[in-house]
């Protein structure tokens, strides 16, 4: 995280529910819940895997302060635990949503800097919520696919008769 590309199981869903904004990435499962009350970050010696998160409402955007990474995440090849990330929500259109990032490590790179991304609606497969899929591991599924190749032939063949 930040999501800058990703070439499958990209989707995302984002909801607004009471005190909160939660992101659902399809990727990896992973379910950010980003505080609006005005609650600090956790401590600096309270590193999560995935940061502490903290947003609220500018406008129409949705402003979130990211930070507290456990250093053994890593970003463009970077330790992330200094890292710093401003993003920026804001709806464009019914269909869009510009996710920019602000990226700030003194560590790392000389200064800080920024990507712009839009968010489309309008991906063929996301269009339902059941179009996330479970990001899974499926080695040796062969196995699994060899077992219900030969129950279907069973099946078939029994029919036949």
């Amino acid at each position: 995280m930040p999501r800058q590309s990703q070439a499958y199981n990209h989707g995302l869903q984002i909801l607004q529910v009471p005190g909160y904004v939660v992101i659902h990435y399809e990727s990896m499962h992973d379910v950010r819940f980003i505080p609006l009350d005005g609650r600090p970050h956790l401590p600096g010696n309270i590193r999560l895997w995935n940061g502490d998160s903290r947003g609220h409402w500018e406008g129409n955007t949705l402003v979130v302060d990211w930070t507290n990474f456990d250093p053994r995440q890593e970003y463009e090849g970077a330790p992330q635990g200094n890292m710093h990330f401003v993003e920026r929500f804001t709806r464009v259109d019914a269909k869009t949503i510009n996710y920019e990032v602000t990226v700030d490590d003194k560590t790392t790179w000389t200064k800080s800097w920024k990507f712009l991304l839009p968010w489309r609606a309008d991906d063929g497969n996301y269009q339902k919520p059941e179009d996330l899929y479970e990001y899974a591991c499926h080695e040796g599924n062969y196995r699994q696919m060899e077992d219900a190749l030969s129950g279907s032939r069973v099946v078939e063949s029994a029919a036949g008769k």
